[in-house]
């Protein structure tokens, strides 16, 4: 199991190793088979006189590395999505702000990680560059043929787990930290999208957006969102028994594949003989997002808006399957387009008042394990099974981001599965109590 960030940056300070020293560390795993197809571009010289200030041992990153998703704009690199589309952009002038607040607090930005085209798609297939495959932080290189890594921050992911970055950079529109946490054995956060500033990186969708990021542990996840978000997490000194919880059965547990489901339930089981009180609940307004997105949703409405000019001089060069989803955004009007704001809104207010009695929900990351990459690799003789794959990883995810809520996935196979994941999640702004429970939930999982 990979050392986590705050573990590190004690030994950097008790003077047990050196930040130059763990960044050459990460960078020979970026360099090693285990990351291919993971960097779009690198930036190690730059790292390195990152890691050798001298003052650097005392910010909260100490100069260890940090992957950046090929969304956000990074000094001196072109942002491009990891598209071809882009392939005449010039380098970034300046860092975004969440780059930038990683940087402040002493991050070594090694390079841009990889990623589903313009983000669209929850599986990290990428037909341009390459697909990254699945890595277990916890115990290594899978068994088998090549797995998805999940997106669409698929580098970002693989680039944690395998050990070349502590700190994993991405973005959340339906699921895209959470699914490849979950594929990876990692720890993915989704703060609350209006606490963490997304200027500088590419939209997918302008409502529902979030900048945020992966980790090794939850410990980590806090303090990087501390940094993100510029703000600081109450911590609770509570018991796990003292929290209420909540597992809802509609939509979350429907077609769980058969390891997931064991899993769940032995991780359920598991947090109840520590003494946690879950209640289970239908919650059947979740069943309701099928209808609310029947004109599309905003990502293809949004993110059309952003496309259609390089649609016009450059749809041959998209990716078929994301241009086939961006595409469906011409058809939405904006009397459908304003319909679905004022659908969304009451619908939250419906889901608020359904969980309000509780402190956290606990549900599968995702429904299924990571299936192969040749199973859903590009072609158009599998675009069925990669859209129905697309579906399902997404499927739980983004309920989350509809209701503009918060939600951590975090590691809960054991040796002799693949990863998977448990997401723990609420409303808006409950970010802290999502966080100081997962923390709890973490320590137990430990134990297993």
């Amino acid at each position: 199991m990979l050392i986590d960030l705050l573990s590190t940056r004690n030994q950097i300070i008790a003077g047990q190793t050196r930040a130059a020293d763990q960044l050459e560390r990460c960078i020979s795993v970026a360099e090693s088979a285990a990351c291919a197809h993971v960097f779009h571009q690198t930036c190690f010289d730059a790292a390195r006189s990152a890691a050798a200030a001298p003052v650097v041992q005392q910010l909260p990153l100490a100069g260890l590395a940090v992957s950046v998703k090929d969304l956000f704009d990074v000094q001196g690199l072109p942002t491009m999505a990891s598209s071809a589309v882009l392939d005449y952009a010039p380098p970034a002038q300046a860092d975004c702000s969440a780059v930038a607040r990683l940087r402040r607090a002493g991050g070594a930005i090694i390079g841009h990680t990889h990623m589903v085209e313009f983000a669209f798609s929850g599986v990290g297939v990428n037909p341009h560059f390459g697909t990254p495959a699945a890595f277990d932080a916890r115990h290594g290189a899978l068994p088998g043929p090549a797995r998805v890594p999940g997106g669409s921050s698929s580098g970002a992911a693989v680039s944690v787990a395998t050990g070349a970055a502590f700190v994993g950079l991405g973005s959340d529109t339906g699921g895209s930290i959470r699914i490849p946490a979950a594929l990876n054995g990692i720890v993915g956060f989704k703060n609350t999208a209006r606490l963490v500033p997304t200027d500088g990186a590419i939209p997918l969708s302008t409502t529902l957006d979030t900048a945020c990021a992966m980790t090794r542990s939850v410990r980590d996840a806090i303090a990087v969102h501390e940094i993100l978000a510029a703000r600081r997490v109450t911590r609770s000194p509570a018991p796990l028994s003292a929290w209420r919880l909540a597992v809802p059965a509609t939509l979350f547990l429907h077609d769980l594949e058969p390891a997931v489901a064991q899993a769940f339930e032995r991780t359920l089981a598991s947090l109840r003989r520590a003494g946690a009180h879950i209640t289970e609940i239908a919650l059947p307004e979740t069943a309701e997002l099928a209808q609310l997105n029947a004109t599309g949703g905003f990502s293809p409405a949004e993110s059309y808006a952003w496309h259609r000019r390089l649609l016009e001089q450059h749809a041959d060069r998209y990716d078929p399957r994301v241009r086939a989803r961006i595409a469906l955004g011409a058809g939405m009007s904006a009397a459908d387009y304003i319909d679905l704001l004022h659908a969304r809104r009451a619908w939250m207010a419906r889901m608020h008042a359904a969980i309000d009695g509780f402190d956290a929900l606990l549900s599968p990351t995702v429904p299924i394990v990571a299936p192969s990459i040749a199973s859903v690799a590009p072609g158009a003789e599998r675009d069925a099974e990669f859209f129905r794959v697309n579906g399902l990883l997404l499927r739980n995810t983004s309920v989350v981001n509809m209701l503009d809520g918060c939600a951590l996935s975090l590691p809960c196979h054991v040796a002799g599965e693949l990863p998977m994941g448990l997401m723990v999640w609420h409303g808006a702004l409950a970010d802290d109590a999502v966080l100081n429970i997962g923390l709890l939930i973490e320590q137990e999982l430990q134990k297993q």
